[in-house]
Order: C-alpha cells, then structure tokens, then sequence
C-alpha cells in the first residue's frame, strides 16, 4: 500500500514565468505541516493536461526535491497514449516518486480489454506501484469492478482511485479483492468510501483545510466514528461548493483568497462567474476557512 490516510491532489501555482516554483515548495511545505499522508503532484486539480513537456519536467523535479523522503510523493503520469504513459512514468520512477497515478485513457473510449492492456502494458514496465484513477465523468469510460479486480492481481498495481460515485461498484471492488488499496476520489464520498472498507481519499478540498482532512482519516482509523461523521458533516458545503464549477477553478480561488496567491487556471479554464465566486466566499466563510 502507496499510503493510508489523506492524500490531496496539489494545485500547479502558476505566474506570469509559468509555474510558480516557490509557490509550490511553499505548498508542499504547508502539506508536510499538517501532516498529508500523500501528494499527488500533476494531476487533474494540478492542471496536468494544460502543461507542456518542459513544465512537466520541472514541476515533477521541483516537487520531488521538497517532498522525497518527507511525504509520500506520487506523479500522475497517465495519459491517453500508452506509450507515452510509459515514458513519463519512467522519469517519474528516475526521478523518486513512491508511485504513480494512472487515468483510464480518455477520449479513445477502450474497451475494458483495451483498458486491461493499456494498464498492465504500463504496470510491466515499472518498478514502483500504480494507483488506476476511475473518473468517467471526465474520461467518459469506466473501467469495470471485474476490470479493476483483474488488474489488482498485478503486483505492480496497488490500488485505485475511484471517482465513479458509484457506492456498488466501489463495494464489489473492495470484497473482491486483498491487500488493494481503494481510495475516494471525491470529497462528497470519503467516509462512505472508508466505511466500506477504502484506505483513505485523494482529496480537492484537502488543498485548503489539510489539517482537516488529516483529522478525519485520523478519527475513522482510531476507531472514532463519531468524530470522523462530524468532520465529514462540517465539511459537506466546502465540497458541494469547490466543485460548483470545472476543478479546479474553485479551489484555485479559494486559495488565492486566503493568500496562498497560485494564480489563475490556465485556459481552457477561466475565472468564476460572479455569482459563484460569491457563493464561494460566503461558504468559506461560514465553514471559518476566512473572515472577509
């Protein structure tokens, strides 16, 4: 198992010269204060389908020199194209990474076979284990509870991030399997997920109340339901509303709000409508994330 706990899919800091590399070691750094069991460095909260190669590389070796050895460190190296898929996944490896995250393949629309070869071509080619990341709202496939069963019988696969929203399938992964790690990918379904028996949660709002997050594994693994229920509780409108537009617009500006100044989303994205942007402060507010 990559980690147990909470994991949170770092924003890319971007300014006018592109990625912010203080920025995001100060990120890091702020993680590592609150105790974050895993950052997931490159993501879709970090903008990775907006980066060229060059950014790639930079971001995935500044990232790695603050958080080696400090904080389990895992690069999203999935793409559309297996083979390229295999190539950044290498860097990663070289560079230090404790793992990768590995998106089914979007707009191609695989097949599960097609999925199954595309996910052990890479796992046959890595040293290091590979969390599959389940998100068909934005790949528009869905990669099976048989599928993912299949592939957790490869010892280069430790686990998945499921994004599905799909409770039932999440539970036939989690009986179907032994020592796979399966992991909430979104903040609405955290306890639902570890209830189930999930080892813990890729996280957006984790971006901007780590030590919450942190808390709320803490709580459920000490066998404390009840605080982890009114954690979970106490933070239902911060997730209903850092998603009430395309992640991760809200929490970029959520962030930059409170001061931690990551810049804008890059385009295709753009800013918050007004209204939104209204309804964002005034839920971060009651939730005591600001005051103004």
């Amino acid at each position: 198992m990559l980690f147990r706990g909470s994991g949170v899919a770092l924003v890319t800091p971007f300014n006018e010269n592109g990625i912010d590399i203080d920025q995001l070691r100060s990120l890091i750094e702020w993680h590592i204060e609150a105790k974050t069991d895993a950052l997931i460095i490159m993501g879709t909260t970090g903008e990775g389908a907006v980066l060229n190669d060059e950014e790639k590389t930079i971001l995935l070796k500044e990232a790695i020199k603050v958080g080696k050895d400090r904080i389990v460190m895992i690069a999203n190296t999935g793409t559309n194209d297996t083979h390229a898929s295999i190539q950044w996944s290498l860097k990663a490896q070289a560079m230090g990474y404790d793992g990768l995250l590995m998106v089914c393949p979007y707009y191609n629309k695989p097949t599960q076979r097609g999925l199954i070869a595309h996910f052990t071509a890479i796992a046959d080619a890595m040293n290091i284990p590979i969390i599959l990341y389940n998100v068909p709202g934005r790949t528009s496939v869905n990669l099976s509870a048989q599928s993912c069963i299949h592939l957790a019988k490869h010892p280069n696969i430790a686990g998945v991030k499921e994004a599905s929203h799909d409770l039932n399938q999440i539970k036939a992964i989690i009986d179907g399997t032994e020592d796979f790690a399966v992991y909430s990918g979104n903040d609405d379904q955290n306890l639902d997920i570890l209830k189930l028996g999930g080892q813990g949660f890729i996280s957006v709002t984790g971006n901007l109340v780590p030590e919450k997050l942190k808390a709320l594994s803490d709580a459920y693994f000490g066998d404390d339901l009840l605080s982890a229920e009114r954690i979970q509780n106490s933070l239902a409108a911060l997730n209903d509303v850092l998603f009430i537009e395309s992640n991760p617009v809200p929490i970029k500006t959520a962030l930059n709000h409170i001061g931690k100044n990551v810049g804008a989303c890059r385009l295709p994205l753009v800013e918050l409508e007004v209204q939104n942007h209204a309804k964002l402060i005034e839920v971060m507010k009651a939730s005591g994330v600001c005051n103004s």
